[in-house]
C-alpha cells in the first residue's frame, strides 16, 4: 500500500493515482482493478478519487497517455546520439524493454484494453501509441535504406510489424513465466537476430 499522498497539487494528485494504477496492475489483473482498490492502495477514500477523475474511464485515459509519454519519451531519448539508424533502433527496442521491467504493469494494462469489446477512448489510444512507435521505426529503416546500413529491398512497414511483434512477444514470455528478469536476458539475443535479417550485405 502506498503511503497516502497529503496535500498534492491537483495535476501531482492525479500523476500519483495514474502510477499507483501501474503499479495495482503489475500485481494483479487489470480487470480487478476497482476506484476502491485503487483508493484502497493509495490510503484513499474513493471520493478523493473522483475529485480529480470524473469517471473510472477517465482514470484508464490518463493512465494510457501516461503510458504513451513515458514510453515514447524513453525511446526517443534512447535513439538520441545514436551513430547511425540501425543503432537507434536497437537502443530503442532496448530502452522499451527496460520499461516493461520497470513498469510491468503497463502492458499488461494495454493488452487489457485491447481485448475489451467495442471501440473505447483507451482503447483507441493503445492503438494510437503502437500507430505513432511503428512510424518511429518505419522511417528509420528509411534511412537506414538511404544510408546503405539497411538491405536496399526491405520492406519497412513489416519491420515495424515485426519489431513491434517482438516486443511484445517478450513481454507475454514474461507475464507467463512471471519474471522480468528473463525480458531483460533474452532481448538482446532476439534483438540481434532480428538486425542480422535488416543488415545489408556486402
Amino acid at each position: 500500500m502506498m503511503n497516502k499522498p497529503k496535500n498534492l497539487p491537483a495535476d501531482e494528485r492525479r500523476n500519483v493515482t495514474v502510477e499507483a494504477v501501474v503499479e495495482l496492475a503489475g500485481e494483479k489483473d487489470p480487470y480487478e482493478i476497482t476506484t476502491a482498490a485503487i483508493a484502497s492502495h493509495m490510503n484513499l477514500t474513493q471520493g478523493a478519487i473522483f475529485r480529480h477523475f470524473a469517471s473510472k474511464d477517465a482514470i484508464w485515459q490518463s493512465v494510457m497517455d501516461w503510458v504513451a509519454n513515458k514510453l515514447l519519451t524513453r525511446v526517443d531519448k534512447a535513439a538520441q546520439g545514436t551513430s547511425s539508424p540501425l543503432d537507434a533502433i536497437e537502443a530503442m527496442f532496448m530502452a522499451n524493454i527496460a520499461f516493461v521491467a520497470e513498469h510491468p504493469g503497463a502492458p499488461r494494462l494495454m493488452m487489457a484494453e485491447l481485448q475489451r469489446s467495442g471501440d473505447t477512448v483507451p482503447k483507441r489510444m493503445v492503438r494510437s501509441i503502437i500507430k505513432r512507435y511503428s512510424e518511429r521505426i518505419t522511417a528509420l529503416c528509411e534511412k537506414g535504406m538511404e544510408t546503405g546500413e539497411i538491405a536496399p529491398d526491405t520492406d519497412c512497414e513489416a519491420v515495424a510489424a515485426l519489431y513491434i511483434g517482438m516486443v511484445q512477444g517478450l513481454v507475454i514470455r514474461s507475464l507467463i513465466a512471471n519474471d522480468t528478469g528473463q525480458l531483460l536476458n533474452e532481448a538482446p539475443g532476439v534483438f540481434s537476430l532480428f538486425r542480422r535479417g535488416l543488415e545489408a550485405r556486402a
